[in-house]
């Protein structure tokens, strides 16, 4: 069975943009006319920089390839140029091959494909969202009172709880700027202090608090804020330093008794390593669409049983990552929570023929051969994205430790 064709799909995310402005999805198609269906995670370069990259990478080492041949296929890519390091656009280029083509071979064999990955641990996965805005508030996203007032957050929390989930993540620390890390003022940490209070007070112990920050403090200030929030016992605090050097990210660790977590924004085993070796985090969040695929996520997983590390695959991106985040988690025995957004309804239910099911706080894995899902071509092509936007966009200008430009 061999790969003969590609199609690429760059869809516009209609508000309230849960997941990201806009989605890439690749699709594979064999000589024997069975379709793949991956997903890139890119915020690094407009998507039709990355639709270029995709082709070249198709061209080069995805056409003609045997289906099964995926480590080989991994090397190719991760070594092309002889660059030989963690690339996080060509990795994530990588996943979403890769992906595409695990789909392929469970609907060959006729299996999930957590089964091609050591077969199914866990028959439901518990699930958390981010705290969205309310559907009332529109396309003015980041003005949502659920951002800057710790009472509308406790509201909106109570909200999802009575939805049946069991952990809500959340980030008051402020906006993201190229010119991070930054020293919070005691102002800002009292703010993010507030959030946690008030959320608390509302679920009380029915749900975990996930604080969800970006990397935007120094060391010593996420210190001085991880303190301030033990109060509240979060399960985990997210990303308290950029992802960059988990050496500093350890002295937080080793600082405070809530968790730590980060992921999202490292690939490949060999970032992986360094967090683990250093005790940077105990939480790992790995993208499955720019880890570098399903089978090095695998891998990592297995790396971090050695650590007594849990994994919580991270999702900002559109359903078909979401899908192979479900298939991951399924099998491997030291998952921890699963990120959704929300309930898995709207536009990323709406993309799908067939959709991630979703019931009383917990995720199900699919039964159906492959991924278990099928992207809705029609849809995709009737939301093309026209902006021009990254993925992501940070503030370009440093930002004080009150969150002023």
């Amino acid at each position: 069975m061999k790969i003969k064709d590609l199609k690429t799909f760059v869809v516009g995310n209609p508000p309230p943009l849960a997941g990201g402005r806009y989605f890439i999805f690749v699709k594979l198609i064999t000589d024997n006319g069975i379709e793949g269906i991956g997903e890139v995670y890119n915020a690094t370069f407009r998507p039709e920089v990355i639709v270029e990259m995709i082709k070249d990478v198709f061209e080069r080492h995805v056409l003609g390839m045997d289906t099964f041949r995926i480590e080989t296929l991994w090397r190719n890519v991760h070594g092309r140029g002889y660059s030989m390091r963690p690339d996080i656009s060509l990795m994530g280029v990588l996943s979403g091959l890769e992906t595409a083509l695990w789909d392929i071979n469970g609907k060959a064999l006729g299996k999930p494909v957590y089964e091609l990955l050591g077969g199914k641990v866990h028959e439901r996965l518990r699930s958390y969202t981010y705290i969205y805005p309310r559907p009332e508030d529109g396309g003015a996203y980041s003005n949502s009172p659920v951002y800057s007032d710790p009472d509308a957050a406790a509201a909106r929390a109570l909200d999802y709880l009575s939805m049946g989930f069991t952990a809500l993540k959340f980030d008051p620390a402020g906006a993201y700027s190229t010119f991070d890390p930054r020293q919070p003022s005691l102002e800002a940490i009292e703010r993010s202090a507030l959030f946690c209070k008030r959320i608390r007070e509302a679920v009380g112990t029915k749900a975990d608090l996930l604080f969800g920050t970006h990397g935007q403090f120094t060391s010593s200030g996420a210190i001085r804020l991880a303190r301030a929030i033990e109060p509240y016992d979060p399960l985990w605090f997210e990303e308290p330093t950029p992802p960059e050097m988990p050496e500093e990210m350890a002295k937080v660790a080793r600082q405070t008794t809530i968790p730590i977590a980060t992921g999202e924004r490292l690939t490949t085993k060999y970032e992986f390593k360094r967090v683990l070796e250093l005790g940077a985090a105990s939480i790992l969040q790995m993208a499955l669409g720019r880890v570098g695929g399903l089978l090095e996520a695998k891998k990592i997983a297995g790396m971090a049983e050695t650590f007594y590390a849990q994994v919580a695959p991270h999702l900002y991106c559109g359903p078909v990552e979401g899908a192979a985040n479900v298939h991951l988690s399924a099998a491997i025995p030291n998952f921890l929570v699963l990120e959704s957004i929300e309930r898995w309804d709207g536009f990323h239910a709406k993309i799908l023929k067939k959709g991630i099911r979703w019931e009383d706080g917990y995720v199900i894995p699919p039964t159906e051969p492959g991924l278990g899902i099928e992207l809705d071509e029609a849809v995709a092509l009737a939301h093309p994205w026209k902006g021009s936007d990254l993925h992501l966009v940070p503030t370009y200008r440093p930002i004080d430790g009150y969150g002023r430009q």
